[in-house]
Parts: C-alpha cells; sequence; structure tokens
C-alpha cells in the first residue's frame, strides 16, 4: 500500500488522508458545502465505508469540521480533536480573533456578513486527544502535538515519515507563514517555537500548498 498522504484540495481548504495498515487516518473535513467532493474523494479510494479508522481534527474552525457529523451519521466514523475546541464542534460558536493583513481583515469581514447563511451540523467529538498522544491503535505511526495560538485546542499531527500536518497554526497560500488569524500571539509563538524543534520533512497545512520542513526557519509571529 502507498504510505504517502492524499491532499484533498477542497478548493481553499485541504483534507488529508492518510494510509493506515488495512484503512486510512482522516485530517479534517472541509465545509458543509464541501461535502459531495470529500466523500467522493474517500470512496474512490475505498476508504468508505469501512476503512475509515479515525477522524482527526487540526482545530474546531467549521471549514475543518464542517462534515464530520455526516461522516458520523453515514459512515459511523470516529471523530478525535482536543478539548480546547470541543465547545466549537458541540455548539457551533465561533472565536474573536485578530486578522494579520488586510486581506485577513476582508476576509474576516465577508465571514461576518454570510456567517448567518452558513450551515454547521453541530457534533460530540468521539475522542478527546491530548499532547504527546500517538495513534498506533489506528494503524497510523504519528503523534499529536497540542500548538494553541490559533484556537486554542490547535493541534498537529506528525508522522514518524516526517509529515507534518499543523492545521491553520501554518499556511502556505503565498509562501510558507503563519496562518492568518491569531487568537493568542504568546501561545502561537511558543507553539511555531515547537513545531521547529521538530525532526519532519513535510509541512501539509490546511490552506495552500504542501512545503519543505526547512522553511519553518524563516517563519515568525
Amino acid at each position: 500500500m502507498n504510505t504517502e498522504p492524499q491532499v484533498i484540495n477542497l478548493g481553499f481548504v485541504n483534507a488529508f488522508l492518510i494510509p493506515a495498515g488495512d484503512g486510512y487516518v482522516l485530517i479534517d473535513t472541509g465545509m458543509d458545502s464541501q461535502w459531495d467532493l470529500l466523500e467522493k474523494e474517500l470512496l474512490k479510494v475505498g476508504c468508505l465505508p469501512d476503512k475509515l479508522k479515525l477522524v482527526v481534527i487540526t482545530h474546531g474552525d467549521m471549514d475543518h469540521t464542517g462534515n464530520c457529523a455526516k461522516l458520523q451519521k453515514k459512515y459511523q466514523a470516529k471523530i478525535a480533536m482536543h478539548p480546547g475546541d470541543r465547545a466549537m464542534a458541540e455548539t457551533g460558536a465561533r472565536l474573536v480573533r485578530k486578522a494579520r493583513s488586510f486581506k485577513g481583515k476582508f476576509f474576516m469581514s465577508l465571514h461576518r456578513l454570510t456567517r448567518a447563511k452558513t450551515n454547521f451540523d453541530t457534533f460530540t467529538p468521539d475522542l478527546l486527544i491530548a499532547d504527546g498522544q500517538d495513534l498506533k491503535g489506528y494503524g497510523l505511526a504519528a503523534r499529536i502535538l497540542h500548538t494553541p495560538g490559533h484556537t486554542q485546542g490547535s493541534i498537529a499531527v506528525l508522522t514518524d515519515q516526517g509529515g507534518l500536518f499543523p492545521g491553520d497554526t501554518l499556511s502556505n497560500s503565498n509562501k510558507p507563514d503563519i496562518g492568518p488569524f491569531i487568537q493568542d500571539d504568546r501561545e502561537l509563538r511558543n507553539s511555531l517555537a515547537k513545531l521547529k524543534g521538530l525532526n519532519a520533512r513535510t509541512v501539509y497545512p490546511g490552506h495552500g500548498k504542501p512545503f519543505r520542513f526547512e522553511a519553518l526557519s524563516g517563519i515568525e509571529v
């Protein structure tokens, strides 16, 4: 079986499918409006209905959690996330954050205007994950890293093969950088230092293209 992660490009946000033993682990799920594309990609590789071992959520924003409820109801998928963002999943609560750029402020304003029209099916995570927790029980040689700053419950996944999945802590829409929205500068700075100290090979951000881990050395908060 191919062990390389599959990037599922859902338009402006990514999901990632990683081979895990005789099945798969999915990282993030996109928005509710992207369900048809996500389901098509999972069915195409034979991940559904019974090979999806776990869905790991990097943080609670709806562009990453939007299809969790559907995966639970239709395929009995198990959803894992950090307890710091549990309230976002169970109530649909949105965080107040600051934008780092004019572009970020524009998208934040657009989001406020359209939020009432955006569907979000709340859900209860099946598994609450913690810093240092490994995923070997799900067939994936990887561990969880708690990386707050973008949200309190943001996490990254680091595989033994050197794949780093940081959610929106990092992005690569134009160039490798930290994500455009920040909840807590100090925590994000500490999380970035934590990521820089890893032994990784390729970074798979929530938004934008994968990039070489060495690019982290030039990123600052």
